[in-house]
């Protein structure tokens, strides 16, 4: 990539145009015999001085700004955070009482777009998800490849991991397992529901306790209204839009995190923001930065056009004074 390592020279470039503007009085002929005729090669090639000394002057400005090739090199000294995203994709997800871009969106959709967003800017973190409803199970494995992500979350989709129930506690027991084995000096859970739970085998509180147990800190979101605006999937499901407060705070509470609220689409960014600021990542990042400079070339022309316009003015061109 190329980059000008003293961009303020570019101020400079209009006054490259002073050449053009200057010595009009001066007749474009060596001798006044040549004035005798109005059309011929050397008065028409005779502003081509000032040209070759203004493009001169464009090469030399740009050279004092200096571009520069820059490479850079990054390098993850130690792990980040592993992160693991729980996702309620149960039938009331359906409902469309979010928005993007000016449209209506479900809380799904609007879910998986700020989960997204997220991801992108925890570059030296791990981040996996895992999708529950009846049942919970792994979705996405933790991974640091984070350009896969917005593909993967593509394939999320409403009941996939069933659509009439809500196993928080399963959610938070398999994301749990997932962070058990792992080594990184911090390991956070962010579950995201709409409902409360009504399916699975372990209890939430339970879960939680097991989580803390294992130094995970488990981050609760209640998302949607009072359930206005529920889809197909959202009236046939048992997963309710009767949000459970207590116990999501709860959960938050016993793992050493934070329950949170989220009613639009706005608010569902700043909460994951929020989180964002409260986990900064401890991966040491050192980057290296390599600069070849590249202004050479543009030195040279500068000189060879100066010279030419500098013989021309003098030779072939050289003006009535």
């Amino acid at each position: 990539m190329i980059e000008l390592h003293s961009p303020l020279w570019l101020i400079a470039l209009p006054l490259c145009l002073a050449p053009l503007l200057r010595r009009r009085g001066r007749a474009p002929v060596a001798s006044l015999a040549a004035l005798a005729d109005r059309w011929t090669l050397r008065r028409l090639l005779a502003p081509l001085p000032e040209l070759l000394l203004s493009a001169a002057l464009v090469c030399m400005v740009l050279a004092l700004a200096r571009p520069q090739e820059i490479s850079r090199t990054r390098t993850v000294n130690r792990e980040g955070v592993d992160i693991l995203l729980v996702l309620d994709t149960s039938g009331s997800m359906e409902a469309e009482d979010f928005q993007l871009e000016g449209r209506r969106v479900n809380r799904l959709e609007a879910a998986k777009h700020t989960i997204a967003r997220f991801a992108e800017g925890r570059p030296d973190d791990r981040v996996g998800l895992v999708v529950f409803g009846e049942e919970a199970f792994t979705q996405i494995p933790l991974t640091t490849d984070h350009r896969a992500l917005p593909g993967f979350l593509r394939q999320v989709q409403l009941g996939m991991a069933g659509e009439r129930g809500t196993a928080i506690g399963d959610a938070i027991a398999v994301a749990s397992q997932r962070l058990k084995a792992l080594t990184a000096p911090e390991k956070i859970m962010i579950l995201l529901t709409d409902g409360r739970s009504n399916a699975g085998q372990v209890a939430p509180l339970a879960a939680a306790e097991a989580a803390a147990a294992l130094g995970v800190r488990v981050y609760t979101i209640g998302v949607g209204g009072g359930g206005g605006g529920r889809g197909i999937l959202g009236m046939f499901g048992g997963g309710g839009s009767d949000l459970d407060e207590r116990t999501l705070r709860a959960i938050a509470e016993r793992t050493g995190a934070r329950y949170f609220r989220a009613d639009d689409t706005d608010a569902l960014r700043e909460v994951y923001a929020t989180i964002d600021a409260l986990e900064k990542s401890p991966a040491e990042v050192e980057e290296v930065v390599n600069a070849e400079e590249r202004h050479h070339p543009l030195t040279f022309a500068a000189l060879c056009l100066l010279g030419l316009s500098l013989l021309l003015s003098e030779t072939a061109l050289r003006r009535l004074p």
